[in-house]
């Protein structure tokens, strides 16, 4: 009888102790989230205590990025590039083959499972780049450059190839904890778009991004259907021009990437596609339009 009772007494005590625990841990979560608040600079100035519980101040994760929360980041960063960065073109025909183009390489991607969203952006110098959750972008100079479709789908097929990689999530993070913005609880939603805008836009990728977007663009244009050796075909094309592309002049050397795709072709006996080869109908529907 006395070990029952000691038992029914640490049964007491046990229960006892959990039933202080259902308010003792969101107390002691409030503590840790203060100390947060209080002492990181990610969060604003002017940001109070109660932002941080009722969702005034967001914070990301890189580390464990949800697809839902990758594209709404996605969609922020979007905002901020056409509010401040650049102007979409003011062309339906032209947004919309861009768009079909596109389209038709996600059932043939890496991600199929987001939505896609390919805008063109006017600029004179010839560029591609894309930030998170589907989010692509050409410039008009670009377009203006390729000489078929399938020029065009192997420089959204290497854009897809960075997102299904999460190649700007990764640099992000790198980028974050390098220059101690990031909390101990993640970085603020806010500083994350600012620096993913600046990761997209200004910082080269890495030789290894670069060569791992070229591997997944070049299986996912041919795999729609495109000839592979467009893709390689177009660097040379920007290589031999007078005005080498800022984002081909970045590391690492287009020639290596040249030679590592038509190696790649060879090895993989890619199949040649005959989808986009003419340059009748790019002509009608984009250059046509660009120099009118």
């Amino acid at each position: 009888m006395l070990t029952a009772m000691k038992n029914d007494h640490k049964k007491f005590c046990f229960t006892r102790w959990f039933n202080r625990s259902q308010w003792i841990f969101p107390i002691i979560s409030m503590i840790v989230a203060f100390g947060i608040w209080a002492t990181s600079s990610a969060w604003p100035a002017n940001a109070s205590f109660f932002d941080l519980f009722s969702g005034g101040i967001q914070v990301i994760q890189l580390s464990n990025l949800s697809d839902r929360q990758e594209i709404d980041l996605g969609r922020q960063m979007n905002q901020q590039i056409l509010q401040t960065q650049f102007h979409a073109i003011n062309d339906s025909v032209i947004t919309q083959y861009v768009n079909r183009v596109g389209q038709h390489l996600v059932s043939y991607s890496q991600r199929p499972n987001i939505p896609y969203h390919f805008q063109v952006v006017k600029d004179k110098q010839i560029n591609a780049f894309a930030t998170t959750g589907g989010y692509v972008y050409v410039t008009t100079a670009l377009l203006a450059a390729a000489d078929n479709e399938a020029q065009l789908a192997s420089v959204l097929g290497h854009e897809m190839g960075h997102i299904a990689a999460r190649h700007v999530i990764k640099q992000m993070k790198q980028q974050a904890i390098e220059s101690g913005i990031v909390s101990a609880v993640g970085l603020n939603k806010n500083t994350a778009v600012n620096l993913g805008v600046q990761l997209a836009l200004n910082l080269p990728g890495s030789r290894q991004h670069e060569f791992e977007a070229d591997h997944k663009g070049l299986f996912t244009f041919t795999k729609a259907g495109y000839d592979a050796s467009a893709m390689p075909a177009f660097m040379q094309k920007l290589v031999n021009s007078s005005s080498v592309p800022a984002f081909l002049s970045t590391h690492p050397a287009t020639p290596d990437r040249i030679r590592t795709l038509n190696q790649l072709i060879t090895e993989n006996h890619l199949s040649n596609g005959s989808l986009g080869l003419g340059n009748t109908n790019y002509k009608a529907a984009i250059r046509s339009r660009l120099n009118s």
